[in-house]
């Protein structure tokens, strides 16, 4: 089993050698800046761990795993837009709209969700891209409640955050071809790691469940998140070691 800075390493060579569409032309260059921002790729690790603790090459998930950071790519390039949540920093550096302009920046989020569908499209299969389309929608949904400020926080984060780290699951799942019986127990896992992400997240923002229920409570719930994440894991009759590393680096992880 691969450690997660491999996977991560695995990955950052694959997106970085990855075509675009060459009828994009210089969009292209917004959406490598867009993608080559950092971040630690927890989700496509994910990916790339379950799909090699599935039994399955990681480098058969690769697409998969790079459609996710697409898609996720996509919400961030737009979520930084003035219209969303206004923010002119990413990461340590010009969010994709101040770097680019705002009509550039949209079309550099619609030009990545779409290469991240073609990505899923690359497999024999359709139930990749459909895994890839419906978070998509779902964490859409999500931004939806967000900005209307409707729903409530539990089911907010749950589209807004869940849906693609669910995702990350799912997707290795499809790109695995594991059968449809034999996934109930990773997507039971896969359930709990959106709301643990979203948790610790805003234990160090101090924003979101802290300012509903407190840090102590929020606290609370993440360790209590994350016990049920490592119990469905326990679960579940596979080498899962690297999986439970990872988890374990959500619960302590500090930025």
């Amino acid at each position: 089993m691969r450690a997660p800075d491999e996977l991560r390493a695995l990955i950052e060579d694959y997106l970085l050698t990855l075509e675009l569409s060459s009828d994009l032309g210089d969009l292209r260059d917004s959406m490598r800046y867009s993608l080559a921002g950092g971040g630690k790729r927890i989700r496509p690790v994910l990916c790339l761990a379950a799909a090699e603790a599935i039994g399955c090459e990681p480098e058969r998930a690769l697409p998969a795993a790079a459609a996710l950071e697409l898609a996720h790519s996509f919400s961030l390039v737009h979520d930084d837009l003035p219209a969303l949540d206004d923010d002119a920093e990413r990461r340590g550096r010009p969010s994709t709209h101040i770097q680019w302009g705002e009509a550039v920046a949209i079309l550099a989020g619609d030009a990545l969700l779409g290469e991240a569908v073609r990505l899923a499209l690359s497999y024999p299969s359709p139930a990749v891209a459909r895994e890839l389309i419906a978070s998509t929608q779902g964490m859409i949904g999500g931004q939806y409640l967000d900005v209307t400020h409707s729903g409530d926080l539990a089911e907010l984060h749950r589209l807004k955050t869940g849906r693609l780290f669910a995702a990350a699951i799912g997707l290795a799942l499809e790109a695995a071809e594991l059968p449809a019986l034999e996934q109930t127990p990773w997507r039971a896992f896969a359930e709990e790691l959106g709301l643990l992400f979203q948790l610790v997240d805003d234990l160090l923002d101090r924003d979101g469940y802290v300012l509903v229920h407190g840090v102590e409570e929020t606290r609370r719930l993440a360790d209590e998140a994350a016990a049920r994440a490592k119990g469905k894991l326990a679960g579940i009759d596979a080498d899962t070691s690297v999986l439970e590393e990872i988890v374990a680096s959500l619960v302590s992880r500090t930025s």
